[in-house]
């Protein structure tokens, strides 16, 4: 695995696999830091990369579509479509000498736009896909799935405080949560429960993500949305 910060294009094969960490700069409670998404998608991405041959480690696309979550300080949100565009103009840009590009996604609101742009780029036969990094069963936002990650991967940027949120199911809250974002659904800005999240539960899930990460790659079954299959089967989350 290379850095494609640190390489110099020499050392840059042939038509590689460029694995591209997507994250967010969001609220996440009380006791996460803003880049959680960032964090946890870059660790996945670079466990990946690890694991596939000759892969570049892109540096992480740092902000996404978080409109949910504009209700709280620090939110910053590229919206939908711009963040549409970005990808589109990364994927052509990167697909000029890059065979193909892998995009692991930590947020689940820039889900939109990774279909949008992975249907634009398909289309035009460029080898674009994305992989979104979350659990089955896991907790929303911010609570013990996030929180057991974090405390894995950056464990120095937990905060003691955790603040339980909204525990009710996702699907009970998302009308609400999508007409007036979650702070209307929960003050915390939590949706779930920290309480009970260990760094050794965080790196049990980091690695079952990598497991079925680095399987989806290596067959590298991609659907007309780019996403690429074999990874969760049900990729939603805030």
């Amino acid at each position: 695995m290379l850095p494609l910060a640190a390489a110099v294009w020499p050392e840059i094969a042939a038509a590689p696999l460029v694995v591209v960490p997507l994250g967010s700069v969001e609220q996440h409670g009380h006791h996460l830091p803003l880049g959680t998404d960032t964090a946890v998608a870059g660790a996945v991405a670079q466990a990946a990369a690890t694991g596939l041959d000759g892969a570049l480690l892109a540096p992480a696309l740092a902000y996404g579509a978080s409109g949910e979550h504009e209700g709280f300080p620090g939110t910053i949100s590229l919206g939908t479509e711009a963040l549409t565009g970005l990808l589109v103009e990364y994927g052509r840009s990167a697909c000029r000498w890059a065979g193909r590009v892998l995009i692991v996604n930590g947020h689940g609101g820039n889900l939109d736009a990774l279909r949008a742009a992975g249907s634009v780029l398909r289309r035009e036969g460029r080898d674009v896909a994305w992989f979104p990094c979350g659990t089955p069963d896991g907790d929303a936002h911010a609570g013990r799935t996030e929180t057991s990650l974090m405390l894995h991967v950056e464990p120095e940027r937990v905060l003691g405080e955790r603040a339980a949120g909204n525990t009710e199911p996702i699907a009970t809250l998302l009308p609400r949560l999508r007409a007036e974002g979650v702070r209307a659904v929960s003050p915390t800005g939590v949706l779930g429960d920290p309480a009970g999240a260990t760094a050794e539960e965080g790196a049990e899930l980091l690695a079952a993500i990598t497991t079925r990460q680095l399987a989806a790659a290596t067959t590298w079954r991609v659907a007309d949305d780019g996403r690429l299959l074999g990874g969760r089967p049900n990729p939603t989350g805030a």
